[in-house]
């Protein structure tokens, strides 16, 4: 299933050019200053781990574009949807204890795919983690870590009206270069579009399968995202699993 052309970007625009430095991207909730000297990824991650302000926002390095997300969270269609992920994928990944769940806020790089972003999930096994294909970066101002580097099993991306784009055009070239083996993709803004897209060495495919069942090779089950009014008359969202 091949995205469409994303529709132009409005203005002001998440993206900035690395030639275009600095500058300033503004946006709902205030605007982010973007200095000159970010000339690659590794510049890009010391200028992240250096601002304190940057960890409460979702800043990207896509392939030598840098973006930046300012808009104000959606709550039907954006976080209530990552919720109805996380509490079946969190659920399962704990149950069995097969690694890491890691909802919405970690930022991942790959270096191979030229990429530093922050998913609104990922699952890292633990066989990833053992064996070092997935590595947990430390923070150096407070405990625990604050970015994933590597190939996780899984990655998650729900659609809001200022990542098009990058969801849609840029995100599935980039996750494919990383060789992340499932890439889940959700658009509820309007007629509700839920994928599970497999990596090949051609490119991801979907693994559709019937009455809108998706099958997951990553957590051996299939799974399909259902929607339903509630009596407010808002949509919410259920992940079913079998």
């Amino acid at each position: 299933m091949t995205p469409t052309a994303a529709p132009p970007m409005p203005v002001p625009t998440s993206f900035a050019a690395l030639a275009a430095l600095p500058a300033t991207i503004r946006g709902e909730r205030g605007e982010v200053r973007i200095p000159s000297g970010i000339t690659d990824l590794t510049a890009f991650r010391q200028w992240l781990r250096s601002d304190d302000s940057l960890e409460r926002l979702h800043v990207c390095y896509l392939n030598g574009l840098l973006w930046v997300d300012l808009s104000m969270e959606q709550l039907y269609v954006h976080n209530q949807v990552m919720l109805a992920v996380t509490l079946v994928l969190g659920a399962l990944v704990e149950s069995t204890g097969a690694g890491l769940y890691v909802p919405d806020g970690m930022h991942l790089s790959n270096a191979g795919a030229n990429l530093s972003t922050v998913p609104d999930g990922i699952f890292v096994s633990d066989g990833a983690l053992q064996t070092g294909r997935v590595s947990e970066v430390p923070n150096a101002r407070q405990v625990g870590a604050i970015d994933l580097v590597g190939t996780p099993d899984m990655v998650l991306e729900v659609v809001s009206d200022s990542s098009v784009q990058k969801d849609l055009v840029i995100l599935p070239g980039l996750y494919h270069a990383a060789q992340i083996p499932e890439f889940w993709r959700i658009d509820a803004r309007g007629d509700l579009r839920f994928e599970i897209l497999r990596w090949t060495p051609g490119g991801y495919v979907p693994t559709r399968l019937p009455d809108d069942w998706w099958h997951s090779d990553v957590f051996a089950h299939d799974f399909r995202l259902v929607q339903r009014i509630d009596n407010r008359g808002q949509p919410r969202f259920t992940l079913e699993m079998h």
